[in-house]
């Protein structure tokens, strides 16, 4: 403190020898009071420590709004809380009663939800912020305008002329840039456990809000991107007054680089100039996302160290970004540990992976599938939550999300874990040819698994009996949905209820993925009445005036190959009575894929009554089209009256936005 004091004292010409008394400022450097050098320099040091201060006021408005609104969301949830699935007792179930209860509870909720999904729901801008919702934009939006006007507001703009002691025909331009570039600074020490908060998969706010913690990486991302723009304004600032409005130069400037503080700083904006460049898309796909992450980690929490050495004084700021940064990892170890801390061979307790069975799915020209299955002790997870897996037998410097395709069930204490993902490059590419290499060699083969989860929230808590479900998946992202499906065949009819899956796949022989679930849910289709439509994008239909019905026997033969019966499917683009409808609506070398326009309205349309929720998880062009399409079904005028086919809430997977 000493030490920062006398730099101070130095470039703000503070006489703290001839000073009665220490003035105490949060955040700054004490103030020798009174002043005694000239009256230019003592209304220049009014001007900088009235302006600090008011910028450690702005910082803790900006705070308390934070935490006022994170208050009156929390206290909303329980004022105004979301119907829950488990609160309808079982059995025989009436929808339209129940319709009726939740409608006289919940009207103004559902009516505001509709309005918000209606206007904020779709794409904003995507160009630039990407595939986020115009909701996100705006948050954003609200936050860089509070802070773009405090960064200008309470400074008085004025030049002050001093002399410099001991060097005649020679003085400093004392401007407001110094203490403007202060207030930036300020800003971005005072954002920084909020971006760290922001990105934490342990989420405090997902606690407080119950939204999973992938929803707040948009505003992440872009809170960094403001903290470099003020980091380098800062930086910019004070060099223009170091170096060219103090006199005399160079010396003054020789000497203000070369203090402690100064090098810190020039440290701490090369890193944050480096956390940019690696978190952009660009430098992603340069360094692979796996070097982004793990070098993300490291170098936030040394940016902060050199922050927290470059102005010690904002310590504040600095030590809850360490903290929720430390209690984040620490959190991700321990449930790690505890879900692999088991019974080992001889009898001791000890960590012990999980080993999954593999199967495997050839596929040259878009990408192998891998199949794993494994039961592991543990507690069950909730429905839409995911875990993030490590292949030990590749590297243990790397995890990946993924979603468990199956229900949660325990069975004699274990509870199985199904999931898919398709090989692309880097680990999961890895992973599948080791599948390929252990299976050529046996009938069966495992790999070691180290789980760390669960994560995300619960996606099903709000399915009353009333509402309808439309699930669309593109590929592998029918695991996100695929558990919700599966739930619904277990639970009791619902009269008047409107269930179906929407699942467009390359190849009719990806079906195979899930055969054994898609199975269970043909089996419980005529009781719940699924309707399962299944597109192949890449493959055209055998059916035409021209071709014989040979032809036909010879795609229901493929048809059974996949395993699915042949009685329950329609190749043919033909829809049949059945459960399940397979559709070749593509072409060799191109896709085609379905009208989610139509589906999705036609969908809304035929409901009996009741709300509407659509799952999705798939490619980010069908998470933008779904937000449009499913932002025109709401209306929250009609909701209000009454209507409430006209509330269609997404459910979608969002972990990836690039």
């Amino acid at each position: 403190m000493a030490t920062m004091e006398n730099h101070l004292a130095a470039r703000h010409i503070q006489n703290f020898s001839e000073a009665a008394s220490l003035e105490k400022h949060w955040g700054y450097v004490d103030r020798a009071v009174p002043c005694t050098n000239d009256a230019g320099s003592c209304a220049y040091l009014d001007q900088v420590y009235g302006s600090h201060d008011l910028s450690m006021v702005y910082s803790g408005i900006l705070w308390a709004i934070i935490g006022g609104l994170l208050l009156l969301w929390t206290i909303a949830r329980r004022v105004f809380p979301s119907p829950r699935a488990d609160e309808v007792p079982s059995g025989a179930v009436d929808a339209e009663r129940a319709a009726k209860t939740i409608s006289r509870r919940s009207r103004v909720r559902m009516t505001a939800e509709s309005l918000i999904r209606r206007y904020l729901l779709p794409d904003s801008v995507r160009s630039i912020f990407g595939r986020t919702t115009r909701l996100q934009v705006l948050i954003l939006a609200v936050l860089a305008a509070y802070l773009l006007i405090f960064s200008f507001t309470g400074i008085v703009y004025q030049t002050w002329i001093t002399p410099i002691k001991n060097s005649p025909g020679l003085h400093n331009t004392r401007t407001s840039l110094g203490p403007w570039s202060d207030r930036v600074g300020v800003l971005a020490y005072a954002l920084t456990p909020l971006s760290v908060m922001l990105s934490s998969r342990e989420s405090i706010l997902s606690l407080l809000t119950g939204l999973p913690y992938q929803s707040f990486n948009f505003l992440h991302r872009w809170l960094g991107y403001i903290i470099v723009v003020q980091a380098s304004l800062h930086t910019i600032g004070w060099t223009i007054v170091e170096v060219k409005l103090y006199q005399p130069q160079p010396k003054v400037a020789q000497e203000w680089i070369v203090q402690l503080y100064i090098i810190w700083g020039v440290v701490a904006q090369i890193l944050v100039l480096l956390l940019f460049a690696l978190s952009t898309p660009w430098g992603i796909r340069l360094t692979g996302y796996e070097f982004f992450r793990k070098s993300h980690y490291v170098l936030a929490m040394v940016y902060i160290g050199a922050c927290w050495g470059h102005w010690v004084n904002l310590q504040c700021f600095m030590i809850p970004g360490l903290a929720i940064w430390a209690l984040d990892r620490g959190i991700r170890l321990l449930r790690t540990a505890l879900i692999h801390y088991q019974y080992l061979p001889d009898g001791s307790m000890g960590f012990k992976a999980a080993h999954a069975s593999l199967t495997h799915f050839p596929d040259s020209e878009h990408g192998d599938v891998v199949r794993m299955d494994f039961k592991h002790p543990q507690d069950p997870w909730k429905v839409g939550q995911h875990f993030y897996l490590c292949f030990a037998e590749s590297s243990v410097w790397q995890s990946h999300p993924f979603t468990p395709l199956n229900l949660p069930k325990v069975q004699d204490g274990l509870v199985s874990h199904s999931y898919i993902f398709r090989a692309k490059k880097g680990e999961t590419k890895k992973v599948a040819a080791l599948a390929e290499k252990k299976l050529s060699a046996a009938p069966s083969a495992t790999t070691p698994l180290i789980l760390s989860g669960c994560y995300g929230e619960s996606t099903v808590d709000h399915l009353t009996p009333d509402v309808n479900i439309l699930c669309v998946a593109g590929g592998t992202g029918i695991t996100y949905v695929l558990p919700v499906l599966l739930g619904l065949a277990e639970q009791p009819v619902v009269k008047d209820r409107k269930i179906q899956l929407v699942w467009a796949i390359r190849k009719k022989d990806d079906t195979r993925w899930i055969e054994k679930e898609l199975n269970t849910i043909r089996k419980a289709a005529k009781a719940h009445k699924i309707q399962v439509h299944i597109y192949v994008t890449r493959e055209a239909s055998s059916k035409s005036p021209s071709i014989s019905d040979d032809m036909s026997e010879k795609d229901d033969m493929a048809v059974k190959e996949a395993r699915l019966p042949s009685s329950a499917v329609s190749v043919n683009g033909v829809r049949s009575e059945s459960s399940i409808d397979v559709q070749k609506i593509g072409g060799q070398g191109f896709d085609r894929h379905p009208d989610l326009d139509k589906l999705i309205q036609e969908f809304v349309e035929g409901t009996v009554r009741g709300s509407t929720t659509v799952y999705a998880s798939g490619p980010g062009s069908m998470i933008s089209d779904l937000r449009r399409i499913i932002a025109s079904c709401n209306s929250g005028t009609k909701v209000w009256q009454g209507n409430e086919r006209y509330d269609v809430r997404l459910v979608c997977d969002d972990r990836l936005e690039w």
